[in-house]
């Protein structure tokens, strides 16, 4: 009964978390439409979307790892060698269709050897990811000598380059693969025996065990999903460039886990939601763009970023206080 209890306030919260954070994506917005000629216009506004489709796809990975109470640091040097991998097919002649499988596969691959680390071994995720992005991101560059590979297919770019024709309009085809992949996450995190199981082992591993949920097998499912998504997220950031470079995504691990954290995702685990990520990536695409149109250095947008995540945190301990989840 008590579990039951915590387990409607967590949901009812999260609804208005989820609320207070568009909030603040619609005040950031009317911002920056008030400050700056170019906010509001199409070529701005999507070019937002696309650029945080892929961030949001890797977030719908990471947040199952987060529910779980794990964290993933490997998701940026994941995207570049997903990336890199399929361009090399490419090059390789191996067809579009077969480049972009091998990209998700070595992601799935590295998301499966976290699970492993993490339940067989015992490792700490902070430990495990660290590591396992240290070994992609030398891979990167070593098997490139630091070079990036250029003059891939037009068929391949066309998934990052495309515009959907829509009510007059050009809807960026990530953004579409974006919404796809959010509602499939979605359904598989609220309406499969799964989700239920993701959820129950980041609410209470202890108790999850008890009640017989294989806990280690279901940190190495949501350690390769995410491996998954993120592959994804980079083969289409990679499309969208025309060119895989070993430096792809450097740093991204941050973005990522600020879109999931941002978006309502505790780190605690046992909480968040599709919905949230995807207004988490917003608001930090938003905040970029809006850093660059006022004259802010790009120097300083790292900065601003840590802020926003220590301040999501802050914020997550004081609502966890104020619900009686923490003492």
């Amino acid at each position: 009964m008590k579990e039951g209890v915590k387990s409607k306030r967590l949901i009812k919260t999260g609804r208005i978390q989820e609320l207070g954070i568009l909030v603040i994506l619609f005040l950031l917005s009317l911002f920056l439409s008030l400050t700056t000629e170019t906010f509001l216009t199409s070529t701005n506004i999507f070019n937002i979307l696309r650029a945080f489709s892929w961030i949001a796809i890797s977030g719908f990975g990471i947040l199952m790892v987060i529910i779980t109470g794990g964290i993933d640091l490997s998701v940026g040097s994941v995207m570049a060698m997903a990336g890199l991998i399929t361009a090399m097919m490419l090059k390789a002649n191996f067809g579009v269709f077969l480049s972009i499988l091998g990209g998700i596969f070595i992601g799935g691959l590295i998301g499966f050897i976290n699970g492993i680390l993490i339940s067989k071994t015992n490792l700490p995720p902070f430990i495990a990811t660290l590591g396992t992005m240290n070994i992609a991101r030398g891979f990167c560059y070593g098997v490139t000598g630091g070079w990036p590979v250029r003059d891939l297919p037009k068929s391949f770019n066309f998934l990052g380059q495309y515009d959907v024709p829509f009510l007059g309009v050009g809807i960026p085809l990530p953004v579409i693969f974006m919404i796809i992949l959010g509602v499939i996450t979605s359904i598989f995190l609220n309406r499969t025996s799964w989700g239920y199981k993701i959820y129950a082992v980041g609410g209470n591993e202890q108790a999850a065990r008890l009640s017989g949920i294989n806990t280690g097998r279901i940190k190495i499912l949501v350690y390769t999903l995410c491996g998954v998504l993120t592959a994804i997220g980079g083969i289409l950031m990679t499309a969208r460039l025309g060119v895989a470079a070993p430096t792809a995504a450097l740093g991204y691990e941050l973005d990522v886990i600020a879109a999931a954290v941002i978006g309502g995702a505790s780190l605690a685990g046992g909480e968040g939601t599709v919905l949230g990520v995807i207004i988490g990536a917003a608001i930090m695409q938003v905040l970029r763009t809006g850093m660059v149109l006022l004259g802010f250095p790009a120097y300083w947008q790292p900065s601003a970023i840590g802020a926003i995540i220590i301040a999501a945190i802050i914020f997550d301990q004081y609502r966890k206080r104020k619900m009686g989840l923490l003492r």
